[in-house]
């Protein structure tokens, strides 16, 4: 099953993408895609659902967040080896994680928008993984029994921020419209192998990132198990599992996002965003 929220953002509504593609609304039985709602037992009963009597949406609205009330939006540095030797560093003995603010997430098309002051904004195709359930302490062997779905994520970053400025790696990965996630939340069922899928990024049509989720480090189920050690995971949390290397900062030389660049990126199954890069108006 594929979910998506669509609307002006802020005003979202849940819908489910049917076996043509078309969105139909899922307003009369969900009031968003949030909390309970992404209970594996309550996505059970809208995959239950007969996408033929749902009203189907007109027009070709925006697509939100597959996600909302996303409590934290956690990250997963250095997760590729070949990325981590890009950016002339170790593969870390345990996962590297940093927080990226939530209001960095946006719709999948929304635009990349390159805050002030920025020389170094750069772009990172990952793979999400929205928590369903609770969890605390958990075995890695009942890790995946607590994900909703998945979902395609540019984790863009401000390298100059986020490595040149004193401090941690946050207010370089935080940035407004830093985190683009969708256009959908594709459950469980429909991925066999979340660490055998296809992923690329390209910059005004050039592939920049080619890779796959089997080069990671730490796998999802590993990341789930880790990460419920230090904190409680709730429904709607995300976790960004990390990036495969080419990178901007990882070029030589190095190469970063101009206004008027286009990026595009996609995962296998979960679809593909595409992203404009403005400068900030404010």
């Amino acid at each position: 099953m594929k979910l998506v929220r669509f609307g002006a953002a802020g005003a979202e509504k849940p819908g489910l993408i049917d076996a043509d593609g078309q969105i139909r609304d899922l307003s009369a039985h969900v009031s968003d895609l949030s909390g309970q709602a992404l209970h594996p037992d309550a996505l059970a009963g809208l995959a239950r659902l007969d996408p033929a009597v749902l009203p189907l949406v007109q027009g070709d609205p925006r697509l939100g967040p597959p996600v909302a009330g996303t409590g934290k939006f956690i990250c997963i540095g250095l997760n590729y080896a070949d990325h981590a030797a890009e950016s002339g560093m170790q593969v870390p003995p345990e996962p590297v994680i940093f927080m990226k603010a939530t209001s960095a997430i946006c719709g999948p098309n929304d635009p990349i928008i390159i805050p002030r002051g920025s020389e170094k904004t750069d772009w990172e195709v990952e793979l999400a993984v929205i928590i369903g359930k609770p969890a605390k302490y958990l075995d890695e062997a009942d890790a995946m029994s607590h994900v909703a779905g998945f979902a395609v994520t540019n984790d863009v970053s401000e390298r100059a921020f986020q490595t040149e400025r004193a401090g941690q790696w946050t207010k370089g990965k935080s940035c407004d419209n830093f985190g683009q996630i969708g256009p959908w939340l594709v459950t469980p069922d429909e991925i066999a192998d979340p660490q055998d899928l296809a992923m690329w990024l390209s910059v005004n049509g050039q592939t920049m990132q080619d890779g796959s989720t089997a080069t990671m480090v730490y796998q999802v189920p590993f990341l789930i198990h880790y990460l419920s050690q230090f904190m409680t995971l709730h429904p709607g949390d995300v976790i960004s599992t990390g990036t495969p290397p080419g990178v901007g900062m990882g070029m030589r030389p190095q190469r970063f996002l101009r206004a008027g660049d286009v990026v595009e990126l996609g995962i296998k199954g979960l679809g593909q965003q595409r992203q404009e890069v403005i400068a900030d108006p404010a």
